[in-house]
């Protein structure tokens, strides 16, 4: 019995490795998989310089935006006799974002407008639909973006002008984009961006809807300060470009923006140059009119803040 004992005790000594070596990849298989992260900050403001980025608001922060932009550096309108542009503003934007959630924010915005149609009231909605992850499985991240634009200006009794309203919905512009984007490093994002602009009314010879395609991209120059720009083609139709430039005297151009991003503590500033005139959507993608092959190119900038009105984050 003794002899039975013993060598039990033996086999069961022999065998605790194998037993503890066999179990460590059964171990493994149960474990849970790891939790994916996200890439953060692929762009650092929810804008470049003209268009839109994939960030959003986080929940119950609230994101204070001033976009201004000046008059012509260059060309027939810009020299010394207008400072270069500073002694005049072709277009000024206020707006506040909030986040609802992490992935959904809201926004409302005041422009003062380029041109004719002036007076500008916009209500927006973001939606962060993906985000890169850091091990690859989802490559890019993907947001939605949406606006409603009204014109307040004064209506015109013109019927050929741009803002002859005849009644409330023609003053409306609406606009809906998906930016996808990706962060190849700490230090270089891009994006690709196309637009839908539907236009409730337009001059005689327009068109009310148009599709848009933009391009971006972000590079880190220093711990605080970065390289943006920019660049939108506006897919026209051919034949009614080509009667709207004979009757009006003005051509459409592609808009292109370049600028340096500079981030100081709470703040995210911005000095660009565009050849732009308007700030909103609604506006720059289909009437551009300026180039900056004729020196229309201009100075502008923004600065945003951002506020938390989360009191967990608070304490």
């Amino acid at each position: 019995m003794k002899y039975h004992l013993k060598s039990l005790l033996y086999l069961f000594i022999l065998c605790s490795p194998m037993a503890a070596s066999a179990q460590d990849p059964l171990e493994k298989s149960l474990q849970m998989p790891s939790e994916k992260k996200n890439v953060k900050a692929t762009f650092k403001a929810t804008k470049l310089i003209n268009i839109q980025t994939n960030e959003t608001i986080y929940k119950n922060e609230m994101d204070f935006r001033v976009d201004h932009r000046f008059g012509d550096i260059a060309g027939n309108g810009g020299g010394i006799k207008n400072f270069f542009g500073l002694d005049q503003s072709t277009d000024i934007r206020i707006g506040f974002d909030y986040g609802i959630s992490d992935r959904l924010s809201i926004g409302l915005a005041r422009a003062k407008g380029a041109g004719i149609v002036t007076q500008l009231y916009e209500g927006n909605i973001k939606y962060r639909l993906l985000e890169q992850t850091a091990e690859e499985k989802t490559p890019v991240s993907v947001t939605l973006f949406g606006s409603t634009t009204i014109a307040a200006v004064k209506a015109s009794t013109d019927p050929t002008a741009v803002n002859a309203y005849s009644e409330f919905q023609d003053r409306l512009v609406y606009v809906v984009q998906g930016v996808i984007a990706r962060k190849f490093s700490t230090d270089f994002s891009v994006l690709v961006m196309p637009s839908y602009i539907h236009r409730n009314f337009t001059v005689f010879g327009d068109q009310n809807d148009l599709f848009a395609v933009s391009v971006g991209g972000r590079i880190k120059i220093t711990k605080r300060m970065a390289f943006v720009a920019d660049y939108t083609i506006p897919f026209r139709d051919k034949d009614k470009k080509a009667y709207l430039e004979s009757t009006s005297g003005n051509q459409f151009y592609n808009t292109l923006g370049a600028g340096l991003e500079f981030e100081t503590g709470g703040h995210i500033f911005h000095l660009n140059f565009t050849n732009a005139t308007a700030i909103q959507e609604s506006q720059f993608i289909t009437d551009t009119n300026t180039s900056w092959l004729k020196g229309q190119y201009r100075w502008g900038f923004s600065i945003a803040r951002r506020f938390s009105f989360d009191k967990k984050k608070a304490k």
